[in-house]
């Protein structure tokens, strides 16, 4: 009998024709090489709270290691409730309004595919998460971009003018990743009108809530009963817990909505990972570490950018997220790209090109850093960076 690879598949007609390996991917693999200190992927190089690890290996040895139910752990969506309740000064209820995900990035897909139709329009902000238009184009519908301004602020002027008759919603994102802004009050009332005017929904992804700093309020969608009304708002246990590998999430959304996006999350991922989630429902019983998070990270935030004032980089607003953005067109010419990867050969500091949150690449000769590392790992960057 001839082997299997003897044979030639069917021709597969791509349904993503512009995705290839991303520059994630690339520029870790290259820091790998180079030994280059990786601020590049957004994730922590410490550990958990190690009380998390044994509430998780507590439930495992308690036998808690079959299907649950398929919605998520009654107890961990009333802590999800209790939580946006305290924050947000909102109410969902836990058993019809709260589902848990694999992860904030299958929340967002499950959240489009519940609501854009073939031909549908959804408008994108960017530059942005690389999943967004991915996302909407296997859906059948189509990403409308609208470029942020020079310091990472929304046009709303544009977003407004974006709006056609086939519009279906309108994708946010604050803490803002890539760029580390926030919407203010004056977004969300922008946002607010826009969506009432049109009749739209909201898909807002929130997985960096508890990092934001100088005392400033996390604008929650969930804060303004009309944008809720309307809105699936997700965020992630991975990024507040420092567990980005455990890949859970959660969307909060009204009752109409949530029925939605069930149909389709039974259907893609079913259920989520049992013992994760009784350890997390037993670990949320303390708030201390999702309200302490903010103090944490600023607290990072502040020595990195300390370290990067004494270098040629122009320091951009970092009102949220653990991220970094800097403008280098003081040091080089180079594209963002070439920049980025020169960074982590030369210099031995891994970082993210802008343009990789573009459909379209778009040139402004910035580059993201991701500061969720321990104190030593930053100091190592900074004495590296110091050369420039």
């Amino acid at each position: 009998m001839n082997a299997p690879q003897s044979f030639s598949p069917p021709p597969i007609e791509t349904k993503l024709p512009k995705v290839g390996t991303t520059i994630f991917t690339v520029m870790s693999a290259l820091a790998v090489e180079k030994n280059a200190v990786n601020l590049g992927q957004g994730f922590p190089d410490f550990d958990c709270d190690p009380r998390l690890v044994d509430a998780v290996a507590d439930a495992m040895r308690a036998g808690l290691n079959q299907y649950p139910p398929m919605a998520g752990v009654p107890e961990l969506r009333r802590a999800v409730a209790g939580k946006i309740a305290a924050t947000c000064e909102a109410r969902y209820d836990w058993d019809h309004e709260i589902t848990i995900t694999a992860g904030a990035t299958q929340a967002i897909f499950t959240a489009v595919l519940a609501i854009v139709r073939p031909g549908d329009e959804v408008i994108v902000l960017e530059p942005g998460y690389d999943s967004y238009i991915p996302n909407i184009e296997l859906a059948g519908g189509k990403a409308v971009s609208v470029s942020m301004d020079a310091e990472f602020r929304v046009p709303w002027a544009a977003v407004r003018a974006a709006v056609t008759p086939r519009t279906r919603a309108i994708m946010v994102n604050s803490p803002h990743n890539p760029s580390g802004t926030i919407l203010r009050d004056a977004d969300m009332r922008e946002l607010e009108a826009i969506v009432a005017a049109h009749d739209l929904f909201v898909i807002s992804d929130e997985v960096y809530e508890h990092m934001v700093y100088d005392g400033e309020p996390h604008q929650s969608v969930s804060r303004y009963p009309l944008l809720a009304s309307r809105s699936f708002v997700i965020s992630s246990f991975g990024k507040t817990f420092h567990v980005t590998g455990w890949k859970v999430g959660y969307c909060a959304a009204p009752a109409p909505l949530t029925a939605e996006f069930r149909k389709v999350h039974q259907f893609n991922v079913f259920t989520v990972n049992t013992p994760v989630q009784h350890g997390l429902a037993t670990y949320m019983k303390d708030p201390a570490p999702w309200r302490g998070l903010s103090a944490f990270y600023q607290r990072k935030r502040d020595l990195f950018r300390a370290g990067l004032a004494a270098t040629r980089f122009r320091l951009m607003p970092c009102e949220g997220t653990y991220f970094q953005v800097v403008d280098y067109s003081a040091i080089s010419d180079l594209s963002e790209n070439d920049f980025a990867k020169w960074l982590t050969s030369e210099i031995g500091v891994a970082a993210i090109p802008l343009s990789a949150f573009y459909e379209t690449p778009v040139e402004n000769r910035v580059v993201r850093f991701c500061f969720a590392k321990t104190d030593e790992t930053l100091k190592l960057a900074l004495e590296r960076l110091a050369k420039l």
